[in-house]
């Protein structure tokens, strides 16, 4: 044997080679190693399948559209009332306003707001105005016209004595003419004339009595001007203003003492047991009102609602802008108080209320939420909600009230309807409730 061959035999074997070599010549090693070889393989498979399945149940999980939250509610059977509320303020329903008949200086009222007055009783007194100031023009015009009068009075005096002295001759030659004509010695036309000539004398002193009285009359208005008038019985003169109603003062329009001029408001009177409530609607709510409607009063401070009924609307409407600044049409509703008085007795002129006409009522009615019912077409329509997807149902409806309506055909009690769906609510979309 050469040396090469005694290296070759001498050197180690690689254990893998020689466990492959093995293997070889082993067939159960050989087919243990390819079933964890195809084992192997496998687990890689199923977690690559699983990896991909994960994955596209993950894509699928991230591309559907997720459930609208919505707000829900039932359909229930209940009662349902139609109304209109407004607020308004009540008034006594026969007031009245008591002015001064004539001009003058009115006292200073004794009476305060809430005072009870009988029929006829003094509520103010009207006295004669103060002369007024003269400036020193008009003040010597009319010292100048007193003296004038005067003058003209001591003239009209004059006359007066003179015609009276004319008056006592002529009677006097009278005398004598009669005597003498009695006598024969006159002819009966001297007599005529000295009758006519008396007469003539006592006519003249007529008329000087009323020029003395007419100059004494101008004497006294020159001298009421200066404010000389020595006649004090005008200053005790006075108009009483009397009530014309038994009731209680509401308001008084001037308090203190002063001047006012004839028709000037002085005072109001009324009953305030004769309450009514005025409530102004638009006109197209007045027109579904009628005199007879039922009326609720609420919102007054009391602790029970007050029962009235329409006694009138007022045929002419007017003008009145809203909070926006808009120009509504409205008309007054006057509500006749039903309940006694001793149940609003707290109530008094010009108090706010609310006043809610009852135009419609029934006490068992299929309702939901108005929220929930939209128009659709040529038609109204909810959605329902059915295992957690949105389906559209046309409805028919009737009365709407404040806050719900009447359905009558097409849901059945209990059903869940969609409150305020927005637009994201479709047919078949998927809600749940927020």
């Amino acid at each position: 044997m050469t040396s090469s061959n005694l290296a070759s035999s001498n050197t180690p074997l690689n254990p893998d080679v020689s466990g492959s070599l093995a293997a070889t010549r082993d067939p159960a090693r050989r087919q243990a190693r390819d079933r964890k070889r195809r084992f192997n393989r496998g687990l890689r498979q199923a977690l690559l399948a699983g990896g991909v399945v994960a994955a596209a149940g993950a894509a699928v999980l991230a591309l559907r559209p997720r459930a609208v939250p919505v707000d829900l509610a039932q359909a229930t059977r209940g009662a349902l009332v139609v109304a209109i509320q407004e607020s308004g303020m009540t008034r006594v329903k026969d007031r009245y306003v008591v002015s001064a008949p004539v001009s003058g200086r009115v006292s200073r009222l004794a009476l305060e707001v809430g005072d009870p007055v009988k029929e006829g009783d003094a509520l103010a007194e009207i006295a004669p105005v103060v002369s007024p100031l003269l400036d020193a023009r008009t003040r010597a015009e009319a010292e100048a016209h007193l003296g004038a009068a005067e003058s003209a009075q001591g003239q009209a005096r004059a006359q007066m004595a003179r015609a009276t002295l004319a008056s006592e001759l002529a009677q006097q030659d009278l005398e004598r003419s009669r005597k003498l004509a009695a006598a024969g010695s006159i002819a009966s036309q001297a007599l005529e004339q000295a009758e006519f000539a008396a007469r003539m004398r006592a006519e003249e002193v007529s008329s000087a009595i009323f020029s003395s009285k007419v100059a004494a009359e101008e004497a006294r208005v020159a001298r009421v001007t200066l404010g000389k008038d020595s006649d004090g019985a005008g200053r005790d003169r006075h108009v009483d203003v009397l009530s014309p109603i038994a009731g209680t003062v509401l308001r008084i329009q001037q308090k203190s003492a002063g001047v006012v001029q004839a028709g000037a408001s002085l005072v109001e009177v009324g009953d305030p047991k004769g309450l009514e409530a005025v409530v102004d609607l638009l006109t197209t709510d007045a027109v579904r009102v009628q005199p007879g409607t039922q009326t609720v009063i609420d919102g007054w401070g009391g602790g029970q609602p007050l029962a009235g009924r329409v006694r009138r609307i007022e045929p002419s409407a007017f003008t009145r802008p809203s909070a926006l600044g808009v120009d509504e049409q409205r008309v007054n509703v006057v509500i006749a108080l039903t309940d006694p008085p001793g149940q609003w007795a707290a109530l008094g002129d010009g108090y706010r209320v609310e006043a809610r006409f009852v135009l419609w009522e029934s006490p068992d009615v299929l309702k939901v939420p108005q929220g929930a019912v939209f128009r659709y077409r040529e038609q109204w329509a909810v959605f329902c909600v059915e295992g957690g997807s949105a389906r559209l149902v046309p409805v028919q409806i009737g009365h709407r009230g404040e806050s719900e309506v009447e359905i009558v055909s097409g849901l059945a009690p209990g059903a869940r309807v969609a409150v305020h769906p927005g637009d994201r609510v479709k047919d078949g979309v998927r809600v749940e409730a927020r």
